[in-house]
């Protein structure tokens, strides 16, 4: 279950994954993951809300609110902030 409204917001632009990601200047691989609730990259949530016609103010309406990636054992967690990484 995809935990962000990317694929709603790119549907109701009647837009293709394949538009999205020329206009983003991402892979469709990353704009399925991204779509399926899948991790990603504060610079990619960026690229995808950019080439949606939306500012980065409106990632909480897109995105959900903020993530806490999951560490890799033996490193020290990221906290996945608005202005980027603590």
């Amino acid at each position: 279950m995809p935990s962000n409204n990317v694929q709603r917001y790119r549907e109701n632009l009647m837009m293709s994954k394949a538009e999205l990601a020329r206009k983003s200047g991402l892979s469709t691989l990353t704009i399925d993951r991204v779509e399926a609730g899948r991790p990603c990259r504060l610079d990619t949530k960026r690229k995808i809300l950019l080439a949606l016609g939306l500012k980065v103010s409106d990632k909480d309406r897109v995105f959900g609110l903020m993530q806490i990636e999951q560490p890799t054992p033996g490193t020290i967690p990221d906290v996945v902030t608005d202005d980027g990484l603590l």
